[in-house]
């Protein structure tokens, strides 16, 4: 197990994300209203369909491209300097100061306590219908998964095939996969964790609730 203690502290003496804002293709930069420190929004509504602050603006050919914060934060650096200049593909803009949340410190300390079972190519991934029906009918963390055991069902270009869980033996405690969703290669599945481990994954829980305080931007 690690040290969560230490990972908790480590966290907390850099408490944020550096989110790098970049043009998503070639075009004429003209930049919002916007200025370092300047507090910003990410998209809102219960779908997210409302999107954040607009940092810049991106012409190519006449086409207008606005491109907006993808998170709350702070601005923490604007490359004014681009200005009314024509960029290429992947150009940096801006550098957005992140605030993490108690739910992102969580979900960032389970993914380093948990053996992740990871997507083994870009598909859509199922559980097999006997692991969805015992997931359905109790909590996720009654259920024990053993190296070898059928778990999945990965669907890709109407293909259907069974994939087995590979690792040490334990309960699922964290799903991260959602149905009808494409997921990359390497992203994570399951989180599973061992009986033993378990009170230690709850205390840490708990330590996080108590012990951290979010930080308004």
């Amino acid at each position: 197990m690690i040290n969560i203690s230490q990972l908790l502290d480590e966290i907390k003496s850099s408490p944020y994300n550096e989110i790098v804002i970049s043009t998503p293709h070639t075009g004429k930069i003209t930049f919002a209203d916007i200025k370092e420190g300047d507090c910003v929004l990410g998209p809102q509504g219960i779908w997210k369909h409302q999107p954040g602050t607009q940092l810049a603006t991106l012409e190519r050919e006449r086409n207008f491209k606005p491109i907006f914060a993808p998170d709350k934060g702070e601005i923490s650096l604007v490359h004014k300097k681009l200005e009314g200049l024509f960029a290429e593909a992947g150009t940096e803009l801006v550098v957005l100061r992140h605030m993490l949340t108690r739910d992102e410190v969580q979900r960032m300390i389970l993914q380093k306590a948990l053996h992740l079972f990871r997507a083994p190519e870009r598909a859509k991934y199922y559980f097999t219908p006997e692991a969805d029906k015992k997931i359905r009918a109790s909590e996720t963390r009654t259920m024990t998964v053993r190296n070898g055991m059928e778990l999945f069902i990965m669907s890709r270009m109407k293909r259907e095939v069974p994939l087995h869980y590979s690792g040490p033996e334990g309960v699922i405690y964290e799903i991260y996969f959602k149905y009808n969703a494409n997921l990359e290669i390497g992203a994570p599945l399951i989180g599973v964790c061992s009986p033993a481990h378990l009170p230690v994954i709850q205390d840490m829980i708990a330590r996080v609730q108590t012990e951290w305080f979010e930080k308004t931007e």
